[in-house]
């Protein structure tokens, strides 16, 4: 009896064991927040990291660049990883403040990953889509039957980068009323120009809203414009090339002075600076300078899966990642610059070198 007993006790152990180890693991939750302007290719870098990591399930989520850091720096959310279209937002505005509970900062190092182009996005319905080109575009657009959409300034880095291209294309076509010919009367409070011999600042108002009836359409993130477009709603966006093309829309390409994508325009692009004048946060006053676009990505201080986040970033600056962004349209980076180079991990350094 005992030796029945003791092979039924084995078998069952034996059985247990194996239903233990045919039960799924529990996958750790990554939480990914990125601007809406990567939603393909962050969406394609998630299944190919899950399929290559199975303990991992990659949560993205997509707001304006201003708005994703806002969900870490100021409705303290746990976040893993950081991704945003200006990478000047991750020092102005996470090296800047403090993790309540350690003191820290909420980041110190990123890695400028990624560029791209701003362009004219419109469908084959838009008014007059069968005159515009890369010639004519601001006088289009300056006609009153014709909408205009771009991402509000306030939350989404392609919004303010919109307000810049109008500035330059007023010094580019040496039209100095340009940017008032496009923006006069647009808004219930205006937005305004102060020219130094500096350059010029635009003045972005606390409270910005479209006046009734006006062709300038607002929206808190440019990713929301495209459905306008889709819809016929709006007749022309300003978009990120990358995401024109992913959405197969038409797209009127930009000159180098004005897309904000070509290093060798930087000095062009200096003359431009955008002010938020609010106190949106805490210790800091936004101000943005005309530059090359340049993509940021980190992993906060205070992430609750920093090992986990340290391997989704290593895939997305590494060989499989770059070859996912690439077919998403998204104008990649060589070589990939890190600021705070000495603060990243070790298997990100080797994919880096620091910043100048």
């Amino acid at each position: 009896m005992k030796s029945k007993s003791l092979i039924c006790l084995s078998l069952v152990l034996t059985l247990t064991l194996i239903l233990s180890a045919c039960q799924p693991r529990e996958k750790t939750p990554l939480v990914v927040f990125s601007a809406g302007s990567l939603i393909q290719p962050m969406a394609d870098m998630e299944a190919a990291f899950e399929a290559a990591n199975p303990d991992i399930d990659v949560l993205n989520e997509y707001h304006g660049s201003i708005q994703v850091i806002r969900h870490v720096t100021e409705l303290h959310e746990s976040i893993d990883v950081v991704a945003t279209a200006d990478q000047a937002l991750i020092p102005m505005l996470m090296y800047a403040s403090a993790v309540p509970e350690t003191g820290q900062p909420y980041a110190n190092w990123y890695v400028r990953f990624a560029t791209n182009k701003l362009g004219l996005a419109y469908s084959k319905n838009s008014r007059y889509a069968d005159e515009i080109n890369s010639e004519n575009w601001m006088k289009i657009l300056q006609r009153k039957d014709v909408k205009v959409g771009i991402a509000d300034p306030r939350f989404d880095a392609a919004g303010y980068r919109a307000l810049m291209v109008f500035q330059l294309a007023g010094k580019l076509y040496d039209q100095p009323t340009l940017f008032f010919d496009m923006f006069d009367g647009a808004f219930k409070y205006p937005v305004t120009v102060e020219n130094g011999a500096d350059g010029a600042v635009v003045h972005v108002p606390e409270l910005l809203e479209s006046q009734s009836g006006s062709h300038i359409l607002l929206r808190g993130a440019s990713i929301q414009l495209i459905a306008l477009l889709e819809s016929g709603d709006l007749d022309y966006a300003f978009e990120y090339e990358s995401v024109i093309r992913q959405h197969w829309l038409g797209l009127v390409e930009l000159p180098a002075e004005l897309n904000l994508g070509d290093a060798g325009m930087e000095q062009f692009y200096e003359g431009v600076t955008v002010n938020l004048d609010f106190q949106r946060f805490a210790s800091v006053q936004p101000v943005f300078r005309g530059e090359q676009i340049g993509y940021g990505i980190t992993i906060p201080s205070n992430a609750p899966h920093p090992r986990e986040a340290e391997r989704f970033v290593e895939f997305v600056l590494g060989p499989e990642g770059q070859k996912i962004m690439a077919a998403d349209y998204q104008p990649l980076l060589d070589p990939l610059v890190a600021d705070g180079y000495e603060n990243l991990p070790a298997a990100l350094q080797a994919l880096t070198q620091p910043a100048p």
